[in-house]
């Protein structure tokens, strides 16, 4: 592709860089000028126009996202995003449904050295999204680029993202009490927003003592796909009750503690085929923390080991909260 100034009079099939505006209209950037635009142009005595001519090869802004947006999401409806039209170079992945992103680090890393005008930015890996909201967007900064680059991007990454949608279709949730402990409403309250926002009801919700024997009880009988555990006192250690409670129910703890500030006191397990969710007592708030990452992972089937919890602590200090008995900055 060529760029600058030209003639004015020699601009007929250019693509315009630059706004002008001529005959009385504004003439934006990105426009091919054709002879009446080029007539309007020298009428009002412009004599250069900034263009870019495409050279042998090269495809046009609009074209080339178009292309590596069907490269990258060859099924959007199998991949759960929606493929806008494309516009100044542009294609945006919108999320069709609730649910968290799966993306092909490694490929789309390759995408973005092909050419320092071919780029995709995206959310996060594993990041959850309501329908509407914006995964990810394939620009063409220039006004075209060798076909070549294009047609290696593309190659460089397909299939590379798509929207794992929930597979639970709800929880249970089961709490204990113990006297003078935080409000359980709140608590329900915010737990239920956070399944609305996957898609996923809260299909009971049992409150119990503070005790092993009671809580294993109500984890075994509480209906739902999954069983998310919220207890009146901290947990703070695998032998504590709501642990202890769910292996005398019959259930293992997979991972008990994890590296992301608010949520260091959850815990993962099992109990036959419906996974346990321990949660830390900053889930009563509907902010974000820790929990809101492994839950959305859960329900959407997504596997979470050990070491994927392990690894969240990297990028896993979330918010500092002022008002903490224990505040973690000290002046």
């Amino acid at each position: 592709m060529k760029f600058g100034p030209v003639a004015t009079d020699t601009a007929e099939g250019a693509v315009l860089a630059h706004s002008v505006t001529a005959g009385g209209k504004r003439l934006r950037k990105g426009l091919v000028l054709s002879a009446a635009h080029v007539a309007a142009l020298l009428g009002d005595g412009v004599p250069e126009v900034t263009v870019a001519r495409l050279d042998p090869g090269d495809i046009g802004e609009n074209t080339a996202a178009g292309q590596l947006a069907a490269a990258l999401v060859p099924d959007p409806g199998a991949a759960g995003l929606r493929l806008t039209t494309p516009f100044t170079g542009r294609v945006n992945l919108i999320a069709d449904h609730p649910g968290i992103t799966c993306l092909d680090v490694a490929a789309l890393e390759r995408f973005n050295r092909v050419h320092p005008m071919i780029t995709i930015a995206t959310v996060p890996p594993f990041q959850q999204m309501q329908p509407g909201g914006m995964v990810a967007t394939i620009k063409i900064i220039s006004y075209a680029v060798p076909g070549a680059d294009v047609a290696r991007a593309a190659a460089s990454a397909p299939t590379a993202l798509r929207l794992a949608r929930p597979v639970l279709r709800n929880a249970g949730l089961v709490i204990t009490d113990i006297a003078g402990g935080p409000s359980n409403d709140k608590g329900i309250r915010a737990i239920s927003g956070r399944l609305a926002g996957l898609g996923m009801d809260l299909a009971e919700t049992r409150t119990v003592e503070h005790r092993a024997g009671a809580l294993a009880e109500a984890v075994q009988q509480v209906a739902g796909d999954m069983v998310l555990i919220l207890t009146g006192s901290a947990t703070s250690d695998p032998d504590d009750v709501a642990p202890s409670a769910l292996r005398l129910a019959g259930g293992q703890v997979q991972r008990f503690g994890m590296p992301v500030d608010p949520g260091n006191l959850l815990f993962l397990g099992q109990l036959g085929t419906r996974p346990v969710i321990g949660l830390p007592g900053c889930a009563r708030s509907p902010a974000l923390n820790g929990a809101d990452w492994v839950l959305s992972r859960v329900a959407c089937g997504i596997a979470v080991s050990s070491d994927d919890i392990a690894g969240m602590g990297v990028g896993g200090l979330l918010k500092e909260i002022p008002t903490r008995p224990q505040p973690r900055a000290r002046e």
